[in-house]
């Protein structure tokens, strides 16, 4: 352990357009290879495509969508005296937020659709409804934290 203090907590730069701090999450999570202005092109198509579907704020879709994923108990593996059991576990919610984006990307990659864009458009809006994978992603989390529940004091 380091004796030099504590880190400071990194605070995450906005994005040039809207000014907001989940988008720019967003677009560090899509990042592929390097290709920073891809990622952002892919983003603003979405917020783009979502205006033209709700015909609401998109921004509040997006952070909408985000609290309705983002978990408040994950699951860890931890390995006790030969067994290895599944321990539920609470975390903060910044490490729910980066789970949330995890998921929606995930799950929107793995939608059929025309480009990346709409597919994560689509997601988007079917999680701030409150259905699409990264929502069911969710539950089972909660399900596999439920049945583990016994395990809970290896914390």
């Amino acid at each position: 352990m380091s004796r030099r203090g504590t880190a400071e907590k990194k605070t995450a730069k906005s994005d040039p357009i809207y000014r907001n701090r989940l988008v720019n999450m967003l677009v560090n999570r899509i990042l592929k290879h390097g290709k920073k202005s891809l990622a952002y092109q892919i983003i603003y198509r979405a917020v783009k495509k979502i205006q033209q579907k709700t015909e609401r704020n998109p921004l509040s879709v997006l952070r909408q969508a985000i609290r309705g994923v983002s978990p408040d108990i994950a699951i860890k593996t931890k390995r006790v005296g030969g067994s290895t059991n599944q321990v539920p576990i609470e975390i903060g919610s910044t490490q729910g937020k980066a789970l949330a984006i995890r998921w929606l990307l995930e799950a929107s990659r793995k939608r059929p659709g025309r480009n990346t864009a709409f597919k994560f458009s689509s997601e988007l809006v079917d999680a701030a409804k409150g259905s699409g994978d990264s929502i069911r992603k969710k539950e089972d989390t909660y399900r596999r934290a439920e049945a583990n529940r016994a395990f809970a004091h290896f914390r």
